[in-house]
């Protein structure tokens, strides 16, 4: 146990735990839900193109509830918000099988887009807060726990898609997210977040903060079950920092929607690839994200977070160049796993670093960026595929990843603080 503050003690511990679950759960329902697409897209009998523009309901809920989130994390806290989108995106997760058509698809998505967005703001806010009060760079483990629960997600989702329907799957999955919220939300509930380190809590203390929802002025280290605030007043200087380290949240999730959609493609039509074997090269990208993320609080502690971006960068610039332009099946394939080894610890660090300058309002700012470039990086390829070529557009996921390492190197300072 640690004391937070006078009177009050916290299990960072235990809330370490408890958040892991929360992004693991997330992931979890998430993939559950993509391996269901082509059923539900039979079912509302939707095609290529209106498939595309309802799905864009998941995008554009996540984004639009993304700030509004990040307001209800400053009034009711981010332990609080996480437990309750953690239940809408338990529930919301049934409706797209009940909808005959692209539209109600599309308006069912909005509302689990939303659900999906505000507990990424949540958690992410939450976890910002104990990777401080625990002085480690730990951010990389939630997100690994996420992509963990992906994985296993999608793997049990095939493992059923023969034997459930997609409505006795996505309700089952209601029930899981459902009986583990209930198990695990309590705890979190009851888990005050820790107070910021005392370096921190003197450094602030020169620079109150204004609560957004209330308008009240107040020291950012003071102890409420609604979390510690940002350490920084959100001024030009520091939104611009905000800003900029969303711009390297956007760099990395353009390549991993990029990836997602445009892989396996680029491995049976460019490289005459069988079906099979072209779902590999995702599924590799994947699980090497999933490793980087998993090494990631090592990598950090030895490196520094500004190494980490710059390094980070810069292997999964030359790695999907080696993804894109390999003349082989095998040497793509190993352009896309060091692409997800470098791309691996970028968004957690970006979205760490937001969070510690501008609190909720920095996560929101910077995982609104993200999703903007997961939700550009597909139809931008397929534009530029059309001008030139599929490996010519993949080739932009490289150029991006070496911006993101350039905006690391010129953030340095800031990086490290």
């Amino acid at each position: 146990m640690r004391s937070v503050a006078p009177g009050v003690t916290t299990d960072l511990t235990r809330l370490r735990t408890t958040l892991t679950a929360f992004f693991a759960l997330d992931g979890f329902i998430f993939a559950g839900w993509v391996v269901r697409i082509p059923a539900i897209k039979h079912q509302t009998g939707a095609s290529a193109g209106t498939l595309g523009l309802a799905l864009l309901g998941v995008s554009a809920g996540a984004v639009i509830t993304m700030m509004l989130t990040g307001r209800l994390c400053h009034r009711y806290g981010n332990h609080q918000v996480t437990v309750a989108c953690a239940v809408l995106l338990s529930l919301s997760v049934s409706l797209p099988p009940l909808t005959h058509s692209p539209l109600t698809l599309g308006l069912v998505l909005l509302v689990f887009g939303a659900a999906y967005g505000g507990i990424n703001v949540a958690f992410n806010s939450a976890a910002v807060v104990l990777v401080r009060a625990m002085r480690r760079p730990i951010m990389p483990s939630f997100h690994a726990a996420f992509s963990l629960g992906g994985m296993v997600g999608a793997g049990l989702g095939g493992l059923v898609a023969g034997v459930l329907t997609p409505t006795q799957h996505l309700f089952a999955l209601t029930v899981i997210g459902l009986l583990v919220t209930a198990l695990i939300g309590p705890t979190l509930l009851r888990l005050r977040p820790p107070a910021l380190p005392d370096d921190s809590r003197k450094a602030s203390s020169k620079a109150p903060s204004k609560d957004s929802s209330s308008g009240s002025s107040k020291d950012s280290s003071g102890d409420s079950s609604k979390g510690a605030t940002a350490t920084r007043r959100l001024d030009a200087r520091t939104r611009g920092l905000v800003f900029t380290f969303g711009l390297i949240a956007l760099c990395t999730a353009f390549g991993e929607g990029a990836l997602a959609d445009w892989s396996a493609l680029h491995l049976e039509q460019d490289l005459d690839a069988t079906a099979g074997a072209a779902a590999i090269g995702y599924s590799c990208f994947a699980l090497a994200m999933t490793v980087g993320r998993l090494t990631g609080t090592r990598l950090l502690e030895r490196l520094g977070r500004t190494r980490t971006l710059v390094s980070g960068g810069t292997i999964a610039a030359l790695g999907m160049l080696l993804g894109a332009l390999a003349p082989t099946l095998w040497a793509a394939v190993l352009g896309f796993v060091i692409t997800g080894l470098g791309l691996a610890n970028l968004f957690p660090v970006a979205v760490e670093r937001a969070g510690t300058l501008a609190g909720p309002d920095g996560v929101a700012i910077a995982s609104t960026f993200g999703y903007g470039g997961m939700l550009l990086g597909p139809p931008a390829i397929g534009f530029m595929a059309d001008w030139y070529s599929l490996p010519a557009a993949l080739t932009s996921v490289a150029v991006l990843a070496a911006t993101a390492a350039g905006i690391g190197f010129l953030t340095r300072h800031a990086a490290e603080r």
